[in-house]
Formats: structure tokens, sequence, C-alpha cells
């Protein structure tokens, strides 16, 4: 694509949000492509909002067993001898689809069952105070009292078991012995893939150790990794980790940083010599790193009320901040001078109620059009020149979305946008969003629905996936509609610190600086440096 060719685009595609480009564009490199065959496909979402057992709780009237015990289930449609080939050990990511679904589009849930040796079973990283799991029987079940007084029992019990690794079967909670929730669930035991080894054309060149937290994310800028981590009762305080990469063979931490009652750090950016944290407890963290070793925080933002902020995504002189509360938003600000942000701007989509879960969650963006991940409401499509008059131009919503990320590329006279979730089922989704009225799905890449995806990037013709437990995966999107998988690490190793205590567990985020190098988080091992492909 020549330059003049390319510009012509860059000023076509600027028009059709509305006014020119307000920022430079930061040109998209000619990448040859060729969409493959073309095709519209239906997006029926990441899962279907169906029953996946039948074993309800008995009727109150005609049940002698105490609500939530293993009696007190109607098992007699399941298939209770096919349970015998369950190996029911290790990990198993969990989804709970409830009975009231079709009424209440929150009623799912994911989570993380594990099976330690000596039948000690847990769920969320806390042990289940029942668990029998054993022959044709599969029965977890916690109970106690809660501080009112009233007894509780929540319990899962298996139905069915269609092969060695998957379970699916009923779970109850009841208060004062009475039903208060039921659903169906699955399970899928997490392991490497069949056939797969830990790697395949992608190198690790070194690794940096991070002891406490959830690890999060990472910002590559004047030869230091930051790397920030989230605040688990189980994995203790989160915080900031700065590593020297003087040697990438062996990342060198020379600096830690976290405060008491604010360590839930989820996302992490760089301009010149301003770092930003997204802080859950006070919104935007701006810290002057010109002793990049040596972070120093200056304000936090905005002034005022705080904010849970959650991402953040820069763009030259933009930075915006994605915040899931107190008001679902994403904040505009201008960062020409890099350590002292000026808010320009907010915008609350309308899509955001009590009712429904939807928030800005993640966005990258080109000139002046912001492309937004927004949870239920999809991938939004804004035009940013005005910071106080943003515009939504464009949106391309799934059932039941939990649109998380996004990555682009302009090739060929055609938008193509990669979109993810994050969820049970989430997959990567390449959609044609040349026509924003008219949006169209063209191809996606899927493994095993127990394993979200979680974030990405677009290098060339490649799109590098943090896969949570299947770890990196490289796919070749130079054919959208035929997206093929080139190389592979697994990072996910069942013996890492804090393992099995969150469906979100593994590789959650990566940058590709342009330095020769892929950094990837993974969420118990901390920092790894892989060569980029």
């Amino acid at each position: 694509m020549t330059n003049v060719v390319r510009g012509a685009l860059v000023a076509a595609l600027c028009l059709s949000v509305g006014g020119g480009c307000a920022q430079e564009v930061v040109p998209v490199e000619g990448v040859p492509v060729n969409l493959g065959p073309s095709q519209v496909l239906e997006d029926h979402g990441d899962w279907a909002p169906e029953p996946l057992a039948v074993c309800p709780l008995l009727p109150r009237d005609g049940a002698a067993a105490e609500c939530g015990t293993l009696e007190s289930f109607d098992l007699s449609a399941c298939e209770r001898d096919s349970l015998t080939r369950l190996e029911a050990n290790g990990h198993f990511t969990v989804h709970g689809i409830g009975n009231d679904i079709r009424e209440n589009a929150n009623s799912q849930f994911t989570g993380s069952m594990n099976f330690r040796p000596g039948g000690v079973v847990s769920y969320g990283g806390y042990p289940m105070r029942e668990a029998r799991v054993d022959g044709n029987a599969f029965f977890l079940s916690n109970h106690g009292t809660l501080p009112d007084g009233r007894a509780f029992r929540s319990s899962f019990v298996g139905c069915k078991a269609p092969n060695p690794s998957r379970v699916t079967g009923c779970y109850a909670v009841c208060l004062a012995g009475v039903p208060s929730f039921q659903a169906t669930f699955e399970a899928e035991k997490v392991r490497w893939r069949a056939g797969e080894a830990e790697a395949s054309k992608l190198t690790l060149v070194g690794e940096g150790v991070v002891n406490q937290g959830i690890v999060a994310d990472v910002f590559v800028t004047k030869g230091h990794a930051y790397v920030v981590s989230l605040e688990s009762a189980l994995a203790g305080p989160g915080g900031l980790f700065v590593y020297d990469l003087s040697d990438r063979s062996a990342p060198r931490l020379v600096s830690t940083i976290t405060y008491p009652g604010d360590s839930y750090w989820n996302a992490v950016w760089a301009k010149d010599d301003a770092l930003y944290v997204a802080s859950a407890a006070r919104g935007l963290l701006v810290f002057d790193i010109a002793e990049p070793a040596n972070p120093k925080l200056l304000r936090s933002l905005p002034d005022g009320r705080p904010i849970d902020a959650h991402t953040i995504h820069g763009d030259l002189n933009r930075l915006y901040v994605m915040s899931a509360s107190p008001t679902p938003e994403t904040l505009i600000f201008d960062v020409k001078n890099a350590r002292e942000p000026v808010l320009l701007g907010r915008y609350a989509d309308p899509s955001v109620n009590p009712l429904v879960a939807s928030f800005p969650h993640d966005a990258t963006s080109w000139g002046d059009r912001l492309f937004v991940n927004h949870w239920s409401a999809g991938l939004l499509v804004l035009d940013v020149s005005d910071p106080t008059n943003v515009v939504k131009r464009g949106e391309y919503v799934y059932p039941r979305a939990t649109s998380h990320t996004n990555r682009w590329h302009y090739v060929n006279n055609r938008l193509i946008v990669f979109e993810g979730g994050e969820d049970w089922g989430a997959h990567v989704r390449a959609l044609d969003m040349t026509d924003l009225d008219k949006p169209v799905l063209i191809g996606e890449y899927r493994l095993s629905p127990g394993v979200s995806i979680h974030n990405m990037e677009l290098k060339g013709n490649l799109l590098y996936l943090a896969h949570y437990q299947h770890g990196v995966r490289v796919l070749d999107v130079s054919r959208p509609s035929e997206m093929r998988e080139v190389a592979y690490f697994n990072t996910w190793r069942g013996t890492d610190r804090a393992r099995g205590t969150l469906f979100y567990d593994g590789a959650i985020g990566m940058r590709i600086p342009g330095d020769g190098h892929v950094y990837v988080i993974d969420t118990s091992r901390g920092l790894l440096i892989f060569d980029e492909l």
C-alpha cells in the first residue's frame, strides 16, 4: 500500500465518524490480506441459556431431606453410572446457568473447583465442608449460619460425566431450609490441550517472578517492565513491581510499591516520564518515572470523588480511562504534559442500567475513533473528536455479551476488528466493520469452552492472545475468515502459586513494544518474556 493510498484511506475513515482526525494518525502498515471466503456468520453468543442437567430439588412438600443435601435432589433422570469415569483430581473451571436465566440475564456465574490429594475439595479457593466424589456420587456442599441467624447451604450435585474431563449437574442455595437460587452447571478439567507440549515456535527468554497478588498487566518503557497486580484474600496484596530489563533472560526486580487499602491495580500505561496505574480505590494514579527504577506517586485523578479505574489506553496526547463504578464511564484526558493529565470529558453509554451489567472494560483507538468493549452492550465505536460531546457511531452486540478486548487493522479498503469476550466460551470474533451501520461477523477462533481469552495484541498479520489457562496463542489472521493458530506456549502449571482459585487463571495480559520481544503476564507466575515471531 503506497503512502498516498494509505493517506487517502485514513482520511476517509476519519471523515466517516464525523469531522477530521484532530490527532495525528499512526499509519497502519500495508499487510497482504486475503479476507478468505465471503461469508456472514450468525452469532449465537458464547454459550446457550439452556439447562445443562435435570436434577432439581425435590418439592418441599414431598422432601424428607434437608434442603441442599444430596438426598434433597431428584436424580432420577441422571446418568449416575457415568460419574465413575470422571477424573476428579486437579483443577476444574465451572459455569453455572440460573434456572431463571430467561428473566434474569445476570443469573449465571463462573468459578473454579480444585480437587486436592486426600479428598480435600475447594471452590473459589475455599474448602468445601462436605465433599463426596466417589463411584456414582458427586456432591460438594458448604453450610453454616449467617450473622442474622439463618442457616445456609450451597451445594453442587453431579448428574452426568460425558467424558473423564467434564461433569454436568445442578447447584442450589438454601436459606433457612428454603431454596433461594437454583441453577445447572458444567465443569471442565484444566489441562494442556491433547497432543500439545509446553511450547511450539515460541521461545521463553526470561521470567520475573511475582510472589503476591493476582498479576494483571504490564507496560514496557525506559528499559523497564512495570507490572501491576490485584489484591486477593488468598494471594495477598497487589501493587506495582518494576523490573530492570538490562538482561531479559533474568529480569531484575528493582522496586515494589504497595499501599494499604489501595492495592487492586488492574492496568498500567506510560508516556514520557509518566506512568499511569488503574486503581480500584483512587482512580488514575500518576507516577513520575524520570528515574525509571524509582517511581514516585504524584497524584490521583480525577480530583474529588474517587472512581474504580479498571483499564487504561493511551494514544499520542490522549489517555482513556475505563471506569466500572460508581458510574460506568470512559474518561478522556489530555496528556500533552504527561505528568499533569487534564480531564477533557466523560462518556457514559445509554446502555448502562442497574439491571444489566454494562460498563467499559477496555479500548483501542485510531485517531478520533475509539473502540470500546462495553461488556453486555458489546463493542462500541465512538467519535471522540469533541471530548465534551462523544457520539456513538456504531456497535456490535452479540447474545449474552461480555465484550472485553479488541484490536483492528484497515487493509484492502476494509476495517477488520478482532473482538474478544471474557466468559465461559469466550473466543475471538473477526468483524468486518467497514460499514458501521452493518457490522458483519466473518470469522471465529474457539478453543475449549471452559477457558476464556483475555487480552490480545496485533502485530502485522499475527494476533497474539493471552488465553488464560491455554497460555499464549498466536494466530495468522491474514485471512480473518479462516484464522489459523501458528504458535503457542502453555504458561499454566497446576503447581504454581495460587492456582485453581479463579476461573480467570493463567495468561492474562501482554505487550509487544517493538523491541523484538513479547511481554506476557501470568496471574500466578508474573512476567514472562518471549522472542517475537
